[in-house]
């Protein structure tokens, strides 16, 4: 049975709507339970739990202070894991943040904390913001972007004081927080060219984040990571490194999108000759655009020629580019 000051706790909890002290007390009630011998009823307190956050996560939309409008985007994704076409190996990480947030509370009985504050590297198109959705979508929760180069660009000065605005809503409200080009703020701080105030900023958010002890997901994600500060590594819980489709990934990637639209006897090697060098977010543009064409040009499937044509369109400005 639950103790008194267990009781006690969920009762003063409930009449004072602090949520996030009676969604503890459950799970350490849980835990009592357990301990007591009484399995059925742990669990039975564990997914009442689990199932009223998921509810309360699933399309309710922060309400920003007027300060951050504009400098923070909130959506509701319906993008599944099962849309990302990426290497088995770093398919299986980002399960394994699913899996443990959803158990966070046996981790914490034993005194752990699941991966909550990932740093996503790789080239522009490969997966990064997609993973976001994905996490966001799997975890139930919104997904709020905060758009780092605008709060640098636009606040300067002030870029501290934002950021603190920021990390105080990602302790008050549980979601998944998005720091899209991150290296606009997490630049190395021996860099020639680096001012003063961005050391600041820097230095404020590495103490931000390292003293945050929310139940939000924090993602940052970077091109260019030569970039940025050694100091951020040790703050993250995980990095996750993307790269560009191999071949298999680009078949994949292309089977998904066109769908039923994809002739069945299409010349692979005809189209990935002309994928050469082409990101995820590259192929499936290319992908929706011979769709289109497809259907506005009364064909009944997309084939190996139309395919090549259009991915041939978006490997042409890479080319360009590598002549001057």
């Amino acid at each position: 049975m639950a103790t008194a000051e267990q009781i006690k706790s969920l009762i003063k909890s409930h009449f004072s709507d602090d949520v996030e002290r009676f969604t503890t007390t459950a799970l350490q009630l849980a835990a009592h339970e357990a301990n007591q011998g009484h399995g059925a009823l742990a669990h039975e307190i564990r997914d009442i739990v689990d199932k009223a956050k998921a509810e309360r996560g699933r399309g309710v939309l922060l309400k920003f202070p007027q300060e951050l409008h504009g400098l923070v985007l909130s959506e509701t994704p319906q993008t599944p894991i099962a849309s990302l076409v990426l290497a088995e190996s770093l398919r299986k990480r980002i399960q394994r943040i699913v899996h443990e947030y959803r158990q966070q509370y046996r981790l914490k009985t034993h005194g752990l904390s699941n991966r909550r504050k990932i740093l996503l590297i790789g080239p522009p198109g490969t997966g990064k913001t997609m993973t976001a959705r994905v996490l966001a979508h799997e975890l139930r929760t919104p997904l709020y972007t905060i758009q780092v180069d605008k709060l640098v660009t636009k606040f300067m000065g002030e870029t501290a004081a934002k950021l603190r605005q920021i990390f105080d809503l990602i302790q008050r409200a549980q979601g998944v927080y998005l720091f899209e080009e991150f290296d606009a703020i997490g630049g190395e701080r021996s860099l020639d060219n680096d001012v003063g105030e961005m050391r600041r900023v820097l230095n404020s958010f590495l103490q931000f984040i390292e003293t945050d002890t929310s139940d939000s997901l924090i993602i940052a994600t970077t091109n260019s990571p030569r970039l940025l500060d050694k100091a951020l590594y040790r703050r993250f819980d995980d990095v996750l490194y993307y790269s560009l489709p191999d071949d298999s990934d680009k078949i994949r990637l292309m089977e998904n999108i066109a769908g039923s639209f994809l002739s069945q006897q299409i010349e692979w090697k005809k189209v990935i000759k002309e994928a050469a060098g082409l990101s995820h977010s590259e192929i499936d543009l290319a992908c929706r655009d011979a769709i289109k064409q497809a259907i506005l040009s009364d064909l009944q499937t997309v084939d190996a020629s139309l395919l090549a044509q259009m991915l041939k369109e978006r490997l042409a400005p890479h080319q360009t580019l590598s002549e001057h």
